[in-house]
This record gives structure tokens, sequence and C-alpha cells, in this order.
């Protein structure tokens, strides 16, 4: 009793001077009024342990409705973070990845809070992605990011616990190409081989030897991947990077973030910035869902929101002001389908296929052990579909899709639809690669986003890539520089080759 009495006495003192700076317009950043502060959050963790918390019996409830109440009442409510060292925005694969790295190193060094919108991702890119994982790109990063992402899976109990399992189905990936990308298929299979990946280069007669099934018409190539390639489950990597950063000591907040405020730096000088006229990144406004409008005051913002990154960026000024804020970030929504179809012919492809990609761009793999398959095919620039909604279109799978699989695999004839499903790609239209690292105007502001369908298989590596640039200020394992904003500012895209 006489620890809570002393706790309620501190807890008006601290009331006191709240209202006190409050009404007279303190500093919020003044070194006495920034501890005031810090000591009302701390006592009300502290009040709200030791307040009773026990709910009445199952014996002495009238009912359970009566008991529902009691807990609905009394349950120890979240402290919101008001402030925080590093803000992820977006709680994906990719946030999350981000948000483990951070706090597998620094761990209570480091406070993070990652605001995601919809804690249970029904329309979030990675728990509607296909799941692929591939050294098959053209540009180093994507091959030793893809390379990272096969050895943190084999080795993911080290990782993210013993009772993780990804389901990771190691059948690699077959990449077709026509006479007309011949030769940079056999060229990007050399640098992938020669960075440690393992594939080989088929010949028609050769593919046609190991996969009886496939039309080798209009093919003068084939690539195979032999290790590390296959497909895996997003969610349980996504479930088990945000499991394990919690467990360290992130905090997520189920929110939406609806803009920035930000703070004037009379002192600071950037090149191409009028002296004086310097805004930073200070302050995330986030709108919870009953409503309440709260800020979180953070020192280094990730901006990691997939498909609406771009939309989150403009509220900082990216793309509207002046000076290094005019260019925009190139990421927006792009729909992509995917259809699960099974086929009952006798000569279609057995369990070891490997995901397929035609010259057309449609691809297809094997979805568990009864015959079912996944297939899509990404549209075309000038074809692009709505974005406004997640909606399917079936005769773009008649259309589009069916006959160009029926033409490379003749068992396929018969396919029948049974489900399917829409979701976002990240889309970069500046190079259709992932956007990494600072900023140049807004110096506390790291991007990682716009991966353009490749961002699942990815965010292993970019997470250690973020961690690596805000704990030692540098890349330490994989050279991403080439990926940062900067190029759009220089025009030098990164263009990848083996985008499906």
């Amino acid at each position: 009793m006489l620890l809570l009495r002393k706790l309620r006495r501190v807890s008006s003192i601290t009331r006191y001077y709240g209202d006190y700076n409050k009404n007279y317009n303190r500093p919020d950043d003044h070194p006495f009024w920034r501890t005031v502060n810090i000591l009302k959050n701390d006592f009300k963790k502290v009040g709200q342990f030791l307040l009773p918390r026990r709910p009445p019996s199952k014996a002495t409830a009238e009912s359970e409705k009566e008991l529902e109440e009691y807990l609905e009442k009394y349950r120890r409510p979240e402290i919101f973070p008001e402030h925080c060292d590093v803000l992820i925005v977006g709680g994906g694969a990719m946030g999350s990845s981000i948000a483990y790295w951070l706090k597998k190193e620094a761990r209570e060094g480091l406070s993070v809070v990652v605001v995601e919108k919809d804690p249970t991702y029904s329309n979030a890119s990675t728990a509607l992605s296909v799941g692929g994982l591939r050294q098959q790109f053209s540009l180093v990063e994507n091959i030793e990011m893809g390379l990272y992402g096969a050895h943190f899976i084999r080795n993911i109990k080290e990782h993210l616990g013993e009772d993780m399992d990804v389901n990771f189905t190691p059948h690699g990936y077959l990449l077709l190409a026509s006479e007309k990308g011949a030769e940079t298929l056999d060229r990007n299979s050399r640098l992938q081989n020669e960075l440690g990946a393992r594939n080989e280069i088929l010949t028609p007669d050769r593919l046609k030897q190991k996969f009886p099934w496939i039309n080798t018409d209009g093919i003068a190539l084939g690539c195979h991947g032999l290790e590390r390639e296959g497909w895996f489950d997003p969610w349980c990597l996504l479930s088990g990077f945000k499991r394990r950063a919690q467990e360290y000591g992130a905090q997520y907040v189920c929110g939406e973030v609806e803009g920035f405020e930000f703070e004037k730096q009379d002192g600071l000088i950037v090149v191409g910035i009028e002296p004086g006229t310097y805004e930073a990144l200070r302050k995330a406004k986030v709108r919870l869902p009953t409503g309440e409008e709260k800020t979180i005051k953070f020192a280094i913002c990730i901006l990691a929101a997939g498909a609406h990154s771009g939309q989150v960026a403009q509220m900082m000024k990216i793309g509207t002001g002046p000076g290094l804020l005019q260019l925009p970030l190139p990421v927006e929504p792009r729909k992509r389908y995917v259809y699960v179809v099974s086929s009952q012919n006798d000569s279609c492809p057995g369990l070891n296929t490997p995901l397929t990609i035609d010259p057309s761009s449609a691809y297809f793999r094997r979805d568990g052990l009864c015959g079912n398959f996944v297939c899509g095919k990404s549209p075309s620039e000038d074809h692009e579909p709505n974005s406004s909604n997640l909606d399917v279109d079936h005769d773009y799978f008649e259309a589009e899709v069916w006959p160009k699989l029926a033409h490379r695999v003749p068992s396929f004839e018969s396919l029948k639809v049974h489900s399917c499903w829409a979701g976002y790609y990240e889309y970069n239209i500046f190079d259709k690669n992932g956007i990494i690292g600072n900023h140049p105007y807004h110096q506390n502001l790291l991007f990682a986003t716009g991966f353009s369908g490749h961002g699942i298989q990815q965010s292993p590596a970019v997470g250690r890539a973020i961690m690596e640039l805000i704990i030692h200020g540098q890349y330490k394992t994989i050279d991403m520089t080439r990926l940062g904003f900067d190029r759009m500012i220089v025009d030098q895209p990164m263009y990848e080759s083996n985008i499906v």
C-alpha cells in the first residue's frame, strides 16, 4: 500500500508538470520536460502492472457475458509508443524482416516500432505471393540476395526458432528462352554460376529428355536451377519474422500512417537547399482502428509499405516539394492474378516439376500432391488491369494464360480452374527493381520497397542490409549501393532481364 501511495503521489506530480508544460508552452525537447514525459510513461506502465486485473471466477460470475464484460473493462491496455529510435512503416515480410534484424543486432539498445494498418494481412502482397525463390537473375545484387535467401531458409530454425518450417519445395526454376532471348539466358547463367548458384543450360533435345511433358516449339534454350531454388510458404516466413521481432522487443502498432510532422533546422546546411529552410522528418501521424489520432516521434524512419509506399512518400513531400524533393518515389500498386488449376491427364507434369516460365511470361508450378498447379502471367504494360480493387478477371485466364500454357504443355488443354486470387506487386515503374537505402534529402529516411514481385524472397537479405546501414553505417555483406534512390536522380536504371 505504501508503494501504491508513493506511485500516486509521483503520478500527481508528473501530471502537474505535464499540464504546466502544456499551458505555458514549454519546449518538448527541453531535457527537464523530456525527463518528465519519460517518467509519466514509466509510471503508467508500473501502475497498470500493479493494479488488480484478476477477473471473477466462473463460479461467482452470474454469466459468461458478465465475465466477458469484466475482462473487456479491465484488460491491461498496451502503451502506445509516443517515441522510438526506429519507426518502420509497413509490417509485411520486408518491414518485419528489418525489425527482426535490428532487434537481433541491437536488442534493448534500439527501440523499434512497426506500424501496420492490417494485422490480418488479408490484402498484403506477402500473404498473396506465390513464394518463389531463385537465383536466376541478371543483376549481381539480385543473384546474391537470392543466394542469401536460400541460405537463410536452409538455416531458418537458427534464426526464427526450432518450430519454424516454411515448407520449402526444392524443385528449382526452369526459364525458357526463344532465339531472341537465348544469348541473354546463357550469359546470365554463367554469371549466376560464377557467384555460387548452380544451374544448367539445356538444349531443346535435353529439355525433352528431362521433361517429357514439354513442347519445345519456339524454344532455343532452357535454364534449370539444380540447387537453392524452389518455393515456400510466404505466410510462414512473415509470421516467423514478426514473432521473433516481437520476442526481441519490437512493438507492432495497428494503425495507418496518415501524415508526418516536420521540424525546421536552421543550423543544418544541405547541398542544394537554401540555408535555414531544411525541414526534417520528426513525427508520424497514426490513425488507430478506433479513429483516434496519435503521433510517434522517431529518430529514423524506414519506408517498407509495399505497394502503397509511393502514397506514403508523398506525405513526406517526396515528389511534391522543392529541390531534391521534386522527384517522386516511383512505386505504385500493380494487380496480378493467380489461378489454381488441375489436370487429371496422365501425361501432365510430375511431382519434381520446376517452376516453369515460358518466354511469353506465363508460368506454372505444382501445388501439392493431387494434380493441382498454380499459374499466371504478367500483363503487358499497355494492358495493366485496374488496381483499385483485388477482383479477379476470369476472362484473362481464358484469353491470356491458358492458351500459352496449353501450347507449352499439351496435357494442359484439359485444365480446370479451382480457385483464384489477386495480389499487388509493389511495382517500381522506373526499372522494376528494389529501392534500398537513404533518401538524398531526408537524412533519417531509408527505403525498402519497389521489388516488383520478388520482394518476399529478398526480404531476409534486405532486412539485414538495412540493419547494417543503421547499426554499422555501411553495407557489410551485400553491397546494395547501386539500388539506392540516387539512381533515379542521375537517370541510371538497373534493369533486370529476368522479371516475371
